[in-house]
C-alpha cells in the first residue's frame, strides 16, 4: 500500500479513498472467506468491512501497518458474523476440471484433501481458525497477527500449535475415512 495514497484518502480525497478501496477489495474478501467459508456471508462482511474502512480512514494512525489495520476490521467482522450465525459445515458441489496431462485419480485425491482441510479448518474454534487463516493463507507473521487481532504474541504461538494439533487430529481421521467415509 502507497503510504501517499493512505495519506490522501485520510485528508479527504475521495479518488484516493476509492483507489485505496478497490486495491484492498479483493483482500478483503478472500480473508472474509476463509474465515466464514460461506461466499454470500464473505460477500457481506466484505461489503461491511470496505464500508468501515471507508468510514474510519481517519482513524487509522501509522503506527500500525495499514494491512494489519484491515485485517483487524474484517476478522473482528467475521468473528461476531460467526457469533451469531454459528455457521454449519458447508457441502457444496465444486466443479473439478480435469486436465488432460494429469492422472485424474490424483486430481479428485487433491480435490478431496483440500475439502477436507477445509472442512478441518471449519472445526476449529473461531479464534483458533482466524490465526489458521491469518498464518497460512494470508502469510501474516506471527506479530502481524497479534497486532491485527489485538492478541499478545504467545497467545499467538498457542492458538497456532493448538490449532496445528487439532487440525492434525481432524486430517488424521478424514485420511482413515472416520470423518468422510
Amino acid at each position: 500500500m502507497e503510504p501517499g495514497l493512505i495519506r490522501a484518502a485520510q485528508s479527504g480525497d475521495r479518488d484516493a479513498l476509492i483507489t485505496l478501496l478497490r486495491e484492498i477489495e479483493t483482500h478483503v474478501y478472500r480473508t472474509a472467506y476463509y474465515i466464514l467459508n460461506n461466499e454470500q456471508d464473505a460477500l457481506d462482511a466484505a461489503q461491511e468491512a470496505l464500508i468501515r474502512i471507508y468510514t474510519k480512514i481517519g482513524s487509522y494512525e501509522e503506527k500500525a501497518q495499514f494491512k494489519t489495520w484491515i485485517q483487524r476490521i474484517v476478522t473482528n467482522i467475521c468473528i461476531d458474523k460467526f457469533r451469531r450465525n454459528k455457521p454449519t459445515v458447508s457441502i457444496d458441489e465444486h466443479d473439478m476440471v480435469f486436465h488432460e496431462k494429469q492422472n485424474v485419480e490424483d486430481e479428485v485425491m487433491s480435490a478431496y484433501a483440500v475439502q477436507d482441510i477445509r472442512t478441518a479448518i471449519d472445526k476449529l474454534p473461531e479464534h483458533h481458525r482466524a490465526v489458521v487463516v491469518l498464518r497460512y493463507l494470508q502469510d501474516f507473521s506471527y506479530n502481524e497477527i497479534a497486532d491485527s487481532l489485538d492478541l499478545p504474541l504467545n497467545t499467538v504461538k498457542s492458538y497456532l500449535f493448538r490449532a496445528r494439533q487439532q487440525l492434525q487430529t481432524l486430517l488424521h481421521d478424514y485420511q482413515k475415512g472416520g470423518v468422510r467415509g
